[in-house]
């Protein structure tokens, strides 16, 4: 976290990834609107926990103490972002979304995953 408030970040909601991340979920929320509701108690739940526990593991990582901590919840945020990428498969395998749909979300999973990655080897070469 001290490199993060070195370069003037002092507050979770300013880190780009964050950002991405949260506009992720947003958009997640916004098009499981539409789900039937019979998967109210299941896929649109699953799909609603694993994407908010994205964002929600990064600024847990951030108010933790260490760098390592930080680095765990980072790769936390990762695996939650891989059980969103099989939801929106499913998803889209049930007729929930269009493959534009799926398409838009696929770019934004691996744009997110790539920031997360970045930040991870970052804090790695730090802590050796």
């Amino acid at each position: 976290m001290d490199n993060i408030q070195k370069n003037k970040i002092i507050t979770v909601e300013q880190i780009p990834v964050w950002i991405k991340a949260h506009i992720f979920v947003l958009a997640i929320y916004k098009i499981t609107n539409t789900f039937p509701k019979s998967e109210l108690f299941g896929l649109i739940s699953q799909i609603r926990r694993s994407s908010s526990s994205i964002p929600a593991n990064i600024t847990e990582g951030f108010y933790r103490n260490t760098t390592k901590e930080l680095i765990q919840y980072l790769y936390n945020a990762r695996g939650s972002l891989g059980e969103s990428s099989y939801h929106l498969r499913l998803a889209l395998d049930l007729g929930y979304i269009s493959i534009q749909e799926y398409q838009n979300f696929k770019e934004e999973i691996d744009n997110i995953g790539k920031q997360i990655n970045g930040w991870i080897k970052s804090l790695k070469g730090k802590i050796k």
